[in-house]
């Protein structure tokens, strides 16, 4: 295999490779007024994603389901913690139309955590995949959902609505669980994937580099994704969102993430994306077709 060099044991800036262009353009204001007018969220500003200027100047966002208020805490998150107060039940509703106005034809959808719901919100979720669908018939949808604490019932609850992708990222190494998400487990992601997958839906993953993980531990998470069957998988360049939040060990080079993209398709993922500047939907249109020629043609 080949060697991956280290770029340091802990950066103090970030290297060139890493600078993206300032948000501008008609596309991105138009999608930037939608989103306040429906009153919605999205996660590329909550989580101050830095393609956020190049997907919305192309009119695409990951919508943000049930608030902008999330249950948990993981260390490298910046949507906020907190206790959600109640439900928007209109919101579906107001998603199916943000996804017409904009005529997409592949929508993602995410979610905060809400663990104190007696269906971990399961339910908005599904109202809102099928409002999409009615609204918008033609457009595939990604799911990228929360765990649901492992519970089997809200799981199905969201499948059975028929996402076209079922997406949960497994974010680090199993040994970095507890610092990096804490109310998670790395049994229970795989799981949900495992799941997923018999119950017939296409899914993918994703993970975060640089929060101290070694390249062997990264291999064999890709591994065990594969082991239940996902198809899709994401590598991305952790970003330290504030100072209170994790810090960034060391910046993976652009070169080493192409050699676990040769790896992992080596591995038999349908499609990899791999880059210091990847993030769980970034291309998400192009990820699901190049998927599902390749489903087609066995």
């Amino acid at each position: 295999m080949a060697e991956l060099r280290v770029i340091s044991e802990r950066p103090a800036r970030k290297p060139p490779w890493l600078k993206v262009r300032l948000p501008m353009g008609a596309t991105y204001l138009a999608l930037k007024d939608l989103v306040r007018r429906e009153r919605l969220h999205t996660v590329c500003e909550s989580a101050r994603c830095p393609n956020l200027g190049d997907c919305w100047g192309r009119g695409t966002a990951t919508f943000m389901l049930l608030g902008e208020v999330c249950t948990r805490s993981c260390g490298f998150c910046e949507v906020t913690t907190g206790r959600p107060q109640g439900l928007d039940l209109e919101e579906p509703l107001r998603v199916a139309r943000a996804v017409r106005a904009l005529g997409l034809r592949h929508a993602v959808l995410t979610s905060v955590n809400r663990d104190e719901l007696a269906d971990g919100g399961a339910g908005i979720w599904a109202a809102t995949i099928r409002a999409v669908r009615r609204l918008s018939p033609r457009c595939t949808i990604e799911a990228l959902a929360p765990d649901f604490q492992g519970s089997r019932r809200d799981l199905l609850t969201l499948l059975d609505a028929a996402p076209d992708i079922l997406a949960h990222n497994t974010e680090t190494v199993p040994r970095l669980y507890r610092r990096v998400r804490p109310q998670a487990k790395y049994g229970r992601t795989l799981e949900l994937l495992r799941r997923a997958g018999e119950h017939g839906a296409r899914t993918k993953s994703g993970l975060m580099l640089g929060l101290g993980e070694e390249i062997d531990e990264v291999r064999q998470v890709l591994r065990d994704l594969r082991g239940v069957g996902c198809g899709i998988v994401n590598l991305g360049q952790y970003l330290q969102p504030s100072p209170r939040h994790l810090r960034v060990e060391r910046f993976w080079h652009p070169g080493e993430f192409a050699t676990l993209r040769r790896e992992a398709l080596a591995l038999g993922f349908r499609h990899v994306e791999a880059g210091p500047l990847v993030r769980s939907s970034y291309h998400a249109e192009e990820q699901a077709r190049q998927a599902a020629r390749q489903e087609a043609r066995g």
